[in-house]
This record gives structure tokens, C-alpha cells and sequence, in this order.
């Protein structure tokens, strides 16, 4: 089997939910290493939230913390407690990076902040992911998901092409912008790391959920400073088409030229409408967009998915097909691609999951575990690498910092 990677290199996560245990995995796919430290009892947020195997919950069968936590080793400490604080950085000192989520004041108290770690190891590359970064007024805000989607503007921007353009804005489905936010962590850990070659150090990587959510809307949220203006959903100039049922689901039009038009009317066996003065330009289409529209959706709704996706396609229009999970799961690209794996947990049984979104051709991605039990690898890491015994876990156990 080829290396991986990152192979040799030892990260501890310090974090919960899905931004950093995400950050994290994307590491362990690639070989790193990974020690997720869990508080105790209850262990990780995103245990408790599903999807569970028949709507049953339990900590050890959340499909989301099963997804995020693959390829790690897991084990239980509170570092806030002084003996736990001693372990933790016991562990810190043989690693090459620490990925955590708490809130700056609360590391400052507890003296776990940067300088602090920096100096028990420093070639450390620590990287904090928080609500709105170490910095500004804003660093010790609490917040949920939902307020950080609209803290980044994002969420003013949807729905964008609903039929229903004047309803309140919206955040994304799902937690987009936290896997997003991991996403950027660990791109930046990885340019942490890639500099410490240079410079023998490492350094504190700042990573602000709010910030993170924005990188990815890069035009729109650019708008305003660049043009003085804001980007109005229900207003302006639109374009023609929009997400719109069909006879077996939905699809996604998106005609703004005019050699997409031409494409679209082939499609559509050039019914007389299209023929009209107000569909000649892009400009007038646009114009008449609240017209034309229901036109095109009458047609739409009476027609099978998969033909207006290729058959839309192979004539240069933009229609996109709406994927739902069972289409994914299916997939014959996926299928081909092997993206879905099946494995074996000991709570769980067979599970379907989803692989690395790459290739590589000289160090594949494997899956090396499953996702850990609640302190499954305590005895491993404690008693094998740090030299605890037996009865100092037990004593570690009763008084809560392990």
C-alpha cells in the first residue's frame, strides 16, 4: 500500500459539530494522524444530532459524526481542569498541529491560549476556528449557524430565483457554511505547514466562520464596495429561467444568451410565444421575465428531467438537473468514481458513506477507521504513548478529566 500524504504528522482536535472535526478529517483522509479529544461524558455535539438508523437516536450511531470522523483515533479529556490541561499539552508537545474551536476567552482563562501552547512546542501550527476570529469587537460573540449565514450576507442573497422572490431571506440547507468553514481550515493548516519548512516555526492560524462563509460569495458580496450598490433579489435586471418543477422532479434554467435562448427554443420545438417581439433580445426577455417565465414553466412541468437535462444540454442551454439523495446514491459517475464505500462500525453495522471528493494518484485515500467510539483509544493513547497506568486512568476517570 502506498504512503499517504501526510503521513507522519500528528494532529489533535480540540473541536465539535462540524467545522473543525471536519477541518480535522480532511487531514486524517490524507494520513495525518489525527487525536480527536472529546470532552467528557457526553463527547462530541455532533453525536447528538442525526440522521440515526431508524430515527433511533444514540452517541455512537449519528450519521454526521460518523461522516466527520473517520481515519481518527478518539479520546476523552477536559484540558479546562489542571491535570487535564497537563495531559493536553503533554500531548501537544509531540504534535505538528492543534485544531480547536473554543472561545478566545475562554483558552485565555484556562491558559491555552497561542503563546501559551508556543511555548511547550513551538513548531505547533494552531488553528482556531471561531464564530468571527481572534480579532475585533465581535471575537467573543457567541453564535449559531443560522446567525453566522446571515452575518455574512449570504443569506440576503436567497432564494435568488424562487417564485416567491419577495419572501424573507433564507440560509442555506443543511450546514453548508460550516463544512465550508473546515474547508478553509484546512487550507490554511496545510500553508501553516508548508511554511514551517521554511522557517522551523509554526504559527497561529485565525479562521473566522463568518469570513469563511463570504470567501465563497465572492461577486455578490463584492458588489458593494466596489459599486456603491447591493445586489436586490426581487429587483433589476433577472434573468430568464429559474429552479422549476418537472414531470419527475426539478430542474435549474439559466438562459441569459442568446445563443442559449436559441438552444432553449430548439428544445422546446419553437412554440409561437418565442416567436414574439418580447422574446427577441435578452434585454427584452428580461423585461418581460414575469411574463415569459410562466411560459416556460408550463412547458417545463409536463416534461421527464433527465431528457431536459441532456437533451437541453446537448443544444447549448443551461439546464441543470435537481439531484435528489437516492439520484446521488445512485449515480453511475459516482458508482463509476467509487465515491460510496460501505464500512463495518461495531455500533452501526454496514453503513454507505461517502469517500474523499479526489484522486490521487501515488497516495490514495483509504479508509483506516471507522469513526471512534466515546474514549475507544484512551487506553492506547494514555497508557501506550503517554506511560499512564492503570490506576492513574482510573483515578482520571473518577474525578472527571478523562
Amino acid at each position: 500500500m502506498a504512503a499517504s500524504a501526510l503521513s507522519g504528522f500528528k494532529v489533535v482536535e480540540w473541536a465539535h459539530f462540524i467545522a473543525g472535526p471536519y477541518c480535522a478529517k480532511l487531514l486524517a483522509d490524507m494520513g495525518a494522524e489525527v487525536i480527536k479529544v472529546e470532552e467528557p461524558p457526553a463527547g462530541d455535539e455532533a453525536r447528538r444530532h442525526g440522521p440515526f438508523p431508524g430515527d433511533l437516536p444514540h452517541p455512537e450511531h449519528s450519521g454526521l459524526f460518523l461522516s466527520c470522523n473517520t481515519n481518527k483515533l478518539g479520546i476523552t479529556l477536559d484540558p479546562h481542569k489542571a491535570t487535564g490541561r497537563q495531559i493536553f499539552l503533554r500531548l501537544l508537545s509531540q504534535a505538528d498541529v492543534l485544531i480547536e474551536d473554543n472561545p478566545p476567552l475562554i483558552l485565555n482563562e484556562s491558559h491555552l491560549d497561542y503563546e501559551a501552547l508556543a511555548a511547550v512546542n513551538p513548531r505547533l501550527v494552531v488553528t482556531s476556528i471561531t464564530p468571527f476570529g481572534q480579532t475585533g469587537p465581535y471575537r467573543d460573540y457567541r453564535a449559531y449557524y443560522l446567525n453566522l449565514f446571515h452575518g455574512s450576507g449570504r443569506g440576503y442573497l436567497m432564494p435568488h430565483d424562487s417564485p416567491n422572490l419577495e419572501r424573507e431571506p433564507v440560509k442555506a440547507g443543511t450546514f453548508l457554511g460550516e463544512f465550508e468553514s473546515g474547508l478553509s481550515a484546512a487550507v490554511a493548516t496545510l500553508g501553516a505547514l508548508y511554511a514551517r519548512y521554511a522557517t522551523g516555526v509554526g504559527q497561529h492560524v485565525d479562521v473566522s466562520k463568518q469570513e469563511a462563509f463570504m470567501a465563497l460569495e465572492r461577486v455578490e458580496i463584492g458588489k458593494y464596495p466596489n459599486e456603491g450598490s447591493s445586489s436586490q433579489r426581487a429587483s433589476g435586471r433577472r434573468m430568464f429561467g429559474g429552479l422549476m418543477p418537472c414531470a419527475d422532479g426539478y430542474v435549474e434554467i439559466a438562459v441569459a444568451q442568446d445563443k442559449q435562448w436559441r438552444g432553449l427554443c430548439d428544445l422546446m420545438g419553437h412554440p409561437e410565444w418565442t416567436k414574439e417581439e418580447r422574446c427577441r433580445t435578452e434585454q427584452l426577455r428580461s423585461q418581460n421575465v414575469d411574463d415569459l417565465v410562466p411560459l416556460l414553466a408550463e412547458w417545463v412541468a409536463q416534461q421527464p428531467r433527465d431528457r431536459l437535462f441532456h437533451e437541453g444540454q446537448a443544444r447549448g442551454a443551461a439546464v441543470g438537473a435537481v439531484y435528489t439523495a437516492e439520484d446521488v446514491v445512485n449515480s453511475p459517475q459516482l458508482a463509476a468514481r467509487a465515491f460510496f464505500f460501505e464500512m463495518e462500525h461495531p455500533k452501526v453495522g454496514r453503513v454507505k458513506m461517502p469517500s474523499a471528493p479526489y484522486k490521487m494518484s501515488k497516495t490514495p485515500w483509504r479508509l483506516g477507521r471507522v469513526a471512534p467510539e466515546v474514549g475507544q483509544h484512551n487506553d492506547e493513547i494514555y497508557g501506550g504513548r503517554l506511560g499512564l497506568s492503570r490506576q492513574e486512568l482510573a483515578r482520571l476517570r473518577e474525578v472527571g478529566v478523562i
